[in-house]
């Protein structure tokens, strides 16, 4: 009886063998060593971008026209009598023109590793939707970061961005009060 519950007991550590199998801790496309900083370096992994940007541009323009011509004729009979016709044009044209626009923006974003360049800079993709009072801002960036510039905490700041595409965009009650109404556009296209 004992022989055939060890016989038993063989067969059934035999038949459960053979579905074990061992695997090992380190993972080659995970495994980050223990004395490593933080920073990105794989794609997928997130990097936080701080947005510091300001611009600033400015455009004068003046210009002034002046035109006058003069047309004259007279007819004189022999009588002595005279008639006279004149014809006089003039105009004048003042135009100038200011352009100036300011822009800042402040922002934090967490952007994505999409691909890993050969020169082993990183191009990344991300963006944030915001709502504030029903209003809905969405901050979209993408672009190329050199691994140098990244912090130890993970961190790049948006002016060390190559090829950088920053959209800010607002939409809600608030933006459409902004935009100009459709028949003031079709009045300024006829210069009313």
């Amino acid at each position: 009886m004992i022989t055939y519950f060890r016989m038993l007991i063989i067969a059934c550590c035999v038949c459960f063998a053979g579905s074990c199998y061992a695997e090992s801790l380190y993972q080659e496309k995970t495994f980050r060593p223990l004395t490593s900083d933080n920073k990105a370096l794989r794609v997928g992994d997130v990097i936080t971008v701080q947005i510091f940007e300001n611009s600033s541009a400015s455009t004068n323009s003046d210009t002034t026209t002046r035109r006058k011509n003069n047309l004259s004729a007279s007819l004189r009979h022999d009588s002595g009598i005279g008639t006279g016709t004149g014809v006089a044009v003039s105009g004048d044209f003042d135009g100038g023109g200011r352009t100036q626009r300011n822009g800042k923006l402040l922002a934090q974003i967490s952007v994505n590793v999409t691909e890993l360049l050969s020169n082993g800079d990183m191009r990344v993709q991300g963006d944030q939707l915001l709502s504030i009072n029903e209003e809905q801002q969405k901050i979209k960036l993408e672009g190329r970061i050199r691994p140098q510039d990244i912090s130890d905490s993970n961190i790049v700041l948006s002016t060390r961005i190559a090829d950088a595409k920053i959209t800010y965009l607002g939409d809600g009650d608030l933006s459409d009060r902004q935009k100009r109404s459709w028949w003031r556009k079709v009045l300024d296209l006829f210069g009313l």
